[in-house]
């Protein structure tokens, strides 16, 4: 396992577990607790997964130290504002048992995130979150965040894959010092990639799968990827990318897959947000 120091001197795997869309208790626990037993210390949830507290039951029941875990969870938009946010932290931390989180993200570019933020900055600043970051957050509104904040984000959160690179949004990421993670780096499936010939071919040449490319590939353009799967033999085999490197032909041919558009989600379509602010996760 490599790490990223990001902007505030904290180190982050660049390889972690997801559980977006394991919503079931057993279910989640026992992906989390076999991810972990396969060598992953980075576990991303979300209050909006309604899965924190079966995470925590597997942290727990796992008997790593704290220390070594990395465990990010996201504030949703129902609870955006400097009070809500302050709340629903709170209710994340409860549910997961922990005393800190190592990363908190505001989950979508949406409602008074600007008032979530001052408030995560003194969550920042009280320990209770060792790093700060958002999600979904594109260029204009990334840089418009980092140059009105008092403590800018050290991580955005954004769906990138072989299909939807986003060269672009990485070099603003970079121009602020923030560090992007692929969410969706396997792009939810689409496009064959499991099977696509370029990634195949190229894999041969490592004794790889067309997966390990796709997230060699990012990870090689220095972004933190977190795969989900809730099969054992997928959870190692997504984890066993650190014993080969792409070539520069071979990044530059899975560079020219990209299609240059979501396939999965358009957050600047008005039907997005209307459906997004419409999907509420408690009372």
């Amino acid at each position: 396992m490599e790490f990223v120091t990001l902007n505030n001197g904290v180190k982050m795997p660049m390889e972690g577990f997801g559980v977006f869309q394991v919503p079931e208790a057993a279910a989640c626990e026992q992906a989390v607790s076999d991810a972990l037993a396969a060598g992953y210390r980075l576990i991303d949830t979300a209050a909006a997964y309604f899965n924190e507290e079966a995470v925590g039951a597997a942290i727990r029941k796992s008997g790593i130290p704290r220390e070594e875990l990395f465990i990010t969870t996201k504030l949703w938009i129902q609870d955006a504002g400097y009070e809500n946010a302050k709340k629903a932290f709170q209710v994340s931390l409860d549910k997961l048992g922990l005393d800190y989180i190592d990363l908190y993200l505001i989950h979508q570019p949406m409602n008074d995130y600007y008032g979530s933020w001052r408030a995560m900055e003194e969550l920042y600043e009280e320990g209770k979150i060792k790093a700060a970051g958002v999600c979904n957050f594109y260029p204009e509104r990334l840089a418009d965040l980092c140059l009105n904040a008092k403590i800018r984000p050290m991580v955005n959160q954004v769906e990138l894959h072989p299909f939807f690179a986003q060269a672009g949004a990485l070099e603003t990421m970079k121009e602020f010092g923030v560090q992007p993670e692929a969410w969706g780096p396997m792009a939810e499936g689409k496009h064959g990639i499991f099977t696509h010939p370029v990634l195949t071919e190229i894999g041969a040449k490592y004794g790889k799968t067309a997966a390990q490319v796709a997230l060699r590939w990012n990870v090689q353009r220095g972004v933190v990827i977190i795969p989900k799967s809730t099969h054992k033999e997928r959870m190692v085999e997504n984890f066993n990318i650190w014993d080969f490197s792409l070539s520069d032909e071979d990044m530059a041919a899975v560079g020219a897959m990209d299609v240059g558009h979501s396939e999965i989600i358009d957050h600047s379509a008005a039907d997005t947000a209307k459906f997004l602010n419409g999907w509420k996760i408690h009372e």
